[in-house]
């Protein structure tokens, strides 16, 4: 006579060791969504921490794709006669040395009528003041006329205490920019050394297949930023050469003063040749009004052959950005970073249209 046994039926799994979790164990979802939300916090953080080494970081990147193009065409040169290439490192000397010599021979050219006009100026700005005070009484925008020393002691920084701080803080702004720039000018030479090492680690970040693509991405990135810079150059030595020759011929004093804030105000998208227009305006209305709405008109004329002719040529057909992008790209750069982000904004729109540009096309 057989018995039966009930036996336990076998589950597959020995006594005392855990079953393995699903793949969609909402548990294990959770902590991970913790732990990324977490990092990601600190990410943020961090980057906000050290915005300034990255903006730092960022403009020296800009500028190393700038003049990328140019290091390369002096390293292909066969005018030196060094060997088959000339050294990287002595090609990017060489564009330093050409832009400081640059800078130097303008210098030279402009600093001494600069000086002598700006302490005209100073001398005659009392006079100014007040013809620019009964040109505003005459129009009804001033009541009565007060005197320097009067606005000077109604400012609200006005104290010796006050007065004190203000002078500090500037030359510790003047101090931080010099040694900005001197950050950025440095960093952009081990950029441009390391090129080829850095891009070849960038590359190797991605699969083999996407590795092409990558490369043409970056090559695009670097020919839209190159084209930026070179055209923003371009465009400010314009203004500020026409505005010379424009305001020298209209008679307005210190016209060396107003063309060089010009020239840098085209560095600002948008808004910089506005702002720099208004102080050719005052002075030349400290003359007569008559030459203060010729300035205006000048200026107004110039920006619509700058933005209807040289804009599209020089960086519309280069760059490829439309006006609508250049505007938002600016609203945003200048509401994050001030005039830093006005000024890094049409690049940083140009990176991302190519890349925008890329996804969509992967997509389609």
């Amino acid at each position: 006579m057989t018995t039966s046994l009930n036996l336990p039926a076998n589950t597959g799994t020995s006594p005392g060791v855990r079953e393995p979790r699903e793949p969609n164990d909402p548990r294990r979802m959770i902590v991970f969504a913790v732990l990324v939300s977490v990092a990601a916090l600190l990410s943020v953080w961090m980057a906000y921490t050290v915005r300034s080494t990255l903006i730092t970081l960022y403009i020296s990147a800009l500028f190393a794709m700038g003049i990328s193009p140019l290091v390369r065409m002096l390293e292909r040169q066969r005018v030196i006669p060094i060997g088959t290439r000339l050294p990287r490192w002595l090609a990017i000397l060489l564009i330093y040395a050409t832009i400081i010599g640059a800078v130097v021979g303008v210098g030279m050219m402009v600093v001494p009528p600069l000086i002598e006009q700006g302490e005209e100026l100073w001398r005659n700005l009392p006079q100014k003041i007040a013809q620019g005070q009964a040109f505003l009484m005459r129009i009804g925008l001033l009541r009565q006329p007060i005197t320097l020393g009067e606005a000077v002691q109604q400012a609200p920084s006005a104290g010796g205490a006050n007065a004190f701080n203000t002078i500090f803080n500037t030359l510790r702004n003047v101090a931080g920019g010099i040694f900005g720039i001197l950050t950025i000018l440095l960093l952009t030479f081990y950029m441009l050394v390391e090129s080829r090492e850095m891009f070849s680690f960038f590359v190797r970040l991605f699969p083999a297949r996407q590795r092409p693509r990558v490369a043409s991405i970056s090559q695009t990135v670097t020919q839209k930023v190159s084209a930026w810079l070179g055209g923003q150059l371009v465009l400010s030595l314009i203004i500020g050469v026409t505005s010379a020759i424009g305001l020298w011929a209209m008679g307005v004093p210190y016209f060396y003063v107003l063309a060089l804030i010009s020239a840098i105000g085209e560095m600002i998208p948008m808004v910089g040749p506005i702002l720099a227009a208004i102080p050719a305006i005052l002075v030349a209305a400290t003359v007569s009004p008559g030459l203060a709405l010729g300035v205006a008109v000048f200026f107004l004329v110039q920006q619509q052959v700058e933005n209807t002719i040289l804009v599209p040529k020089i960086m519309g057909r280069q760059v490829g950005l439309n006006a609508v992008t250049v505007i938002v790209a600016l609203g945003i750069g200048s509401q994050l970073l001030g005039v830093v982000g006005a000024i890094l904004s049409v690049p940083t729109a140009a990176i991302v249209q190519v890349l925008f540009e890329e996804l969509v096309a992967r997509d389609e």
